[in-house]
């Protein structure tokens, strides 16, 4: 690993390593990011990872900021290398019935339950006022470019969700799903003006459009 690589990634544990210096107690810390809120179809998805206190992964960041390919290999490393991951998936429907903060919100919780082994503090992108099963936590604003923990969850709830969207683009293929991963692009938003709503868009997002 280059120098830089590593000072980038011991600058982005530093939150983490506090955390441990400073509360002995604390053995397990789970970073907590979603992907998909902003989509006009498919779901939103929840990830909580504990990783171990001596990671190091190269390239591990916040996943807008690593390609599609590389995001693919770090997954699995990270999966490999992960004390517990857990996923929550909150599909369209639901998103309709309780709007999309609220879904986010059911699918951390969720992702949390998903967990074999239970954190004594969580650490999330932002979110607030959730519920983490009695377990303490701090919102971090911009976590998943600030904390490697939420940065590793980033990555894990992106590539579940594209891959989720790959598949319905085999069954909804017209749409453009394997591209643009249900995100409101312009070839998105023609495509659903010509051939209307499939049974995976969010009505509460795209009732304008049709």
């Amino acid at each position: 690993m280059k120098e830089k690589e590593q000072n980038r990634l011991i600058k982005l544990k530093q939150i983490e390593e506090e955390i441990y210096i400073s509360n002995p107690k604390i053995k397990y810390i789970a970073g907590i990011d979603e992907a998909g809120r902003g989509p006009l179809a498919g779901p939103v998805v929840v990830a909580s990872v504990i990783m171990p206190r001596n990671s190091m992964i190269e390239g591990v960041n916040d996943s807008k900021k690593v390609s599609e390919k590389r995001r693919e290999e770090i997954y699995e490393i990270i999966m490999n290398e992960a004390i517990s991951v857990g996923v929550g998936i909150i599909d369209h429907k639901e998103i309709d019935r309780i709007n999309i903060l609220n879904a986010t919100k059911e699918g951390l919780t969720n992702s949390l339950k998903e967990l074999k082994i239970k954190p004594e503090l969580i650490l999330v992108d932002a979110l607030k006022d959730i519920d983490t099963l009695g377990i303490p936590y701090k919102s971090i604003i911009k976590g998943d470019a600030l904390a490697y923990s939420i940065s590793a969850a980033s990555i894990i709830a992106k590539v579940t969700r594209d891959r989720i969207m790959r598949e319905y683009d085999k069954i909804y293929p017209e749409y453009g799903f394997e591209k643009h991963k249900g995100y409101g692009t312009a070839y998105h938003i023609e495509a659903i003006k010509k051939y209307g709503l499939c049974s995976i868009h969010r009505r509460s997002f795209t009732g304008k459009l049709v």
